[in-house]
């Protein structure tokens, strides 16, 4: 139901944070995502500042029957955290963040995006797998699994948690843990906004850094297919200090300029990480070298200007069955007909500790050795929608006989948040998650992400 403008905000009376309607002072900046193409309204923006608030405005949202959408980040390319004409639950004032480098954690609230994590945690030389851009939130990204730069090393951001603090649909606050609900602690590692409000997460953190090893290398658009083959040659061997991403992009200097490139992290030594990137520097003869020694928080903000807050995403992902020669060049084909100087066709390569977790370990299904591929349609102007949504869905579908049956939850788009993408998302998890969705959130509060319906 949605929220009439006068009426009034019983069970909101001691709520400490911010209470914003249309019209109101910051009502607009609230209610914007990173996503430029996302334009919803929604009937209040609860700005809330601790646990108490998300309780309070839970609890109202239930006993109103308004419609509720959560916003931790808001990175969120399918605009999830946005309800039109309901109740969004927005964290991003809810900033705390405690290390503790003794014990090797890390407790950060819901708010909190992967730079302000690494900043606190790289004070103590320490890291966890987060996002491959700095300025996404903590929370949907671990709910989702959690791909980063060290997850050959470390495994997913998902597979480090230690505990998280929920506030389920019926006002309970909960610890999730292997010793609290472990139930739900097996939910929350990969089965998105599903159960709750997630407030808080404590990880496990890791000798990492600050200097380690990454950056990249740019090759003319002319050489990409040649370049995709010898990193998918080369991963074969990849240790597990080495990540590397490749594909056709646009140089994000505002040129437009087409190029190749292969990203890399290595988070070994120096002196292995030479060793281990000597063929990749020695390789072709590139346009642009800048890769070496590096701050880790360095190596997770290079890839930000390239997704700039305010352009408009539309993005398609699938993980390929094989990066066969034929995948290659028709990735290739596809990107010189691509109408925007900022998009990209981006493969991120999936080994060492992230496909060694078991499959019923945790909510998240994709556990095999391979390449994920993100279409990743990227424009700064509203006239060109048609024209680059377009591209992305018959780029997509050209890539369909190359695809393996399984799709990156936190890279669906608006229109893929349907059955046939939630169950790729999910895969043979998807039944135990429904049911644990019948446990927690019987009457599906939360419904506005990559819904999993109770059983």
């Amino acid at each position: 139901m949605a929220i009439v403008e006068d009426q009034p905000l019983a069970g909101l009376e001691g709520f400490s944070g911010e209470l914003l309607r249309p019209g109101s002072d910051g009502y607009d900046e609230a209610r914007r995502v990173h996503n430029g193409m996302i334009d919803k309204r929604p009937a209040l923006v609860a700005r809330c500042r601790g646990t108490a608030d998300v309780v309070a405005a839970v609890n109202a949202a239930r006993v109103h029957g308004w419609e509720v959408s959560v916003r931790g980040g808001g990175h969120n390319v399918g605009g999830t955290a946005v309800t039109e004409g309901g109740l969004m639950i927005d964290l991003s004032l809810m900033k705390g963040i405690h290390v503790d480098p003794a014990a090797r954690t890390a407790r950060a609230q819901g708010g909190v995006v992967w730079r302000e994590l690494n900043r606190e945690t790289q004070l103590h030389g320490l890291a966890v797998t987060g996002g491959a851009i700095s300025t996404t939130g903590i929370a949907g990204l671990t709910l989702g699994g959690g791909l980063g730069w060290l997850m050959a090393k470390l495994g997913l951001a998902a597979d480090n948690l230690l505990s998280v603090e929920l506030v389920t649909a019926g006002g309970s606050v909960l610890t999730a843990s292997e010793d609290e609900h472990p139930d739900l602690f097996w939910g929350l590692r990969g089965g998105g906004g599903n159960f709750g409000v997630a407030t808080s997460f404590e990880y496990r953190v890791h000798p990492i850094g600050p200097m380690i090893t990454g950056g990249l290398v740019a090759h003319p658009i002319e050489a990409a297919g040649e370049l995709m083959r010898f990193v998918r040659d080369f991963a074969e061997g990849a240790p597990d200090e080495l990540m590397l991403i490749t594909g056709a992009v646009h140089a994000p200097d505002g040129s437009g300029l087409p190029i190749a490139v292969v990203a890399a992290c290595h988070c070994g030594t120096l002196e292995q990480a030479e060793a281990d990137l000597k063929p990749v520097l020695e390789f072709g003869s590139p346009l642009m070298v800048q890769l070496g020694p590096m701050p880790y928080e360095a190596v997770c903000s290079m890839l930000d200007d390239g997704f700039p807050k305010g352009a408009l995403n539309y993005w398609k992902s699938t993980f390929l069955s094989e990066l066969s020669d034929i995948a290659v060049d028709t990735m290739v084909e596809r990107f010189t007909s691509c109408p925007s100087p900022m998009s990209a066709m981006i493969v991120e390569h999936f080994h060492g500790e992230v496909t060694r977790v078991p499959l019923e370990a945790t909510a998240v299904p994709h556990r095999q050795p391979g390449y994920n591929l993100l279409v990743a349609g990227v424009w700064p102007d509203a006239d060109a929608t048609d024209a680059n949504v377009a591209w992305v869905r018959e780029t997509y579908a050209a890539m369909q006989p190359f695809a393996a049956s399984r799709r990156w939850l936190n890279y669906l788009a608006s229109d893929d948040i349907d059955d046939v993408g939630v169950r790729a998302a999910y895969g043979p998890n998807y039944e135990r998650l429904t049911k644990l969705k019948a446990t927690y959130d019987p009457d599906n509060l939360f419904h506005l992400n990559a819904n999993i319906k109770p059983a």
